[in-house]
């Protein structure tokens, strides 16, 4: 008997796909179980899913207590998951809060005080709120690390150790992540029981979509006018990454002069100021969205065509995560390099044998070649 098949009647109402997939079917019965997990699987292909519907079974919405906490990088994706446990909860008494910077913390302590069953939040929010003791990270029996590979780096690494050293001795930890470098992987080991490692990559997945990774040989002063061309083609809707906050702000200026349908997302922007963009975007009102890494990490997207290397990536591991964003749920999408002669050698390591077709742009003219990885 399947895990669907074992839900309880509210959520299995709730569950409209065809079939699980494959990181829900190894997950979810271990989640259950009540191991710690530390779970690799591409972008897109419903980690989310295979945390959160177990937790709702382990956790008791009858109890005035909060005992599920989800700790994620950015505020667009813990309002993301939010929304997504929201319409998972509608008939049972389970109930949910989101903890994230920028939004107003004395809102956020009086929806502490009605003890939420869970709680999504963001790293220095919630370290904030454990520090004035505003939050009882004690009660805390689940913790599941979104993104793990960002909240386990060094910048965020001192602040989710202490906050799970803090909950309650019997908790459980599950940590989920597109890539799970070795170091990530000691560092969980470290507040973990015995982890559980899963690891899917893209040839487990049942999509029969094609990711054409392809790149434009462009130097560093044309690539703000290559993106304009790019904003103006028929039925894109690409997000373009820069490594960056300030190339952000310099290329927004200069598109925006041009009249180009951008947007842009960056670490610095005020809240509604990131909802507009996000939301002009997901509209259709701009066909680029322009953002760095940490700003679009986990954002759920759908249909976007193309994702965009403005700058080429510093590992495999963000090549990865950036292009994971394309092709989904079986639909085809391109993977698109702009590229100086000297990223040349550096975009060959990170993309050696990820393209099943290869096309070569240069500035102006197309080759196209499908003999695969040069």
């Amino acid at each position: 008997m399947s895990f669907i098949e074992k839900m309880d009647d509210v959520f299995r109402e709730k569950w409209t796909f065809k079939k699980a997939m494959p990181i829900q079917t190894k997950m979810i019965p271990k989640v259950l179980e009540g191991k710690d997990i530390v779970a690799e699987s591409p972008t897109g292909t419903g980690k989310t899913l295979a945390y959160v519907l177990p937790l709702l079974h382990l956790i008791d919405g009858t109890k005035k207590q909060t005992q599920a906490l989800i700790v994620v990088p950015s505020q667009e994706l813990a309002m993301q998951i939010t929304d997504v446990i929201r319409e998972w909860i509608k008939g049972t008494e389970i109930t949910v809060a989101p903890l994230i910077g920028g939004a107003n913390v004395k809102r956020q302590i009086e929806r502490l005080k009605k003890k939420p069953t869970i709680v999504v939040g963001t790293p220095g929010r919630l370290n904030e709120l454990i520090r004035t003791r505003k939050f009882k990270i004690f009660d805390i029996r689940h913790i599941v690390l979104d993104e793990g590979d960002i909240l386990l780096s060094r910048e965020h690494r001192v602040i989710i150790k202490n906050m799970i050293s803090g909950a309650n001795p019997e908790r459980q930890v599950v940590v989920v992540s597109a890539t799970i470098t070795d170091e990530i992987e000691r560092v969980a080991s470290q507040f973990m029981d015995e982890p559980l490692r899963i690891q899917l990559d893209r040839k487990h997945l049942p999509d029969s979509n094609t990711v054409i990774h392809s790149f434009i040989e462009a130097a560093t002063r044309e690539k703000t006018d290559l993106l304009r061309g790019l904003a103006h083609l028929p039925d894109i809707h690409a997000l373009a990454f820069v490594n960056n906050v300030d190339q952000v702000l310099l290329k927004e200026m200069k598109l925006l002069h041009n009249k180009a349908p951008i947007a842009v997302l960056h670490a610095n922007m005020r809240s509604d100021e990131r909802q507009h963009a996000l939301r002009s975007f997901r509209q259709g009102k701009t066909s680029i969205l322009i953002a760095t890494d940490l700003a679009a990490r986990g954002l759920d997207i759908q249909g976007l065509t193309h994702v965009i290397h403005v700058d080429v990536p510093h590992t495999t591991e963000q090549y990865l995560h950036r292009s994971g964003r394309t092709g989904r749920a079986g639909k085809d999408g391109e993977v698109l390099t702009l590229l100086t002669k000297r990223e040349s050698n550096d975009y060959r390591k990170l993309t050696k044998g990820l393209q099943p077709i290869e096309k070569v742009y240069r500035y102006g003219k197309l080759e196209e070649k499908n003999n695969g990885q040069k």
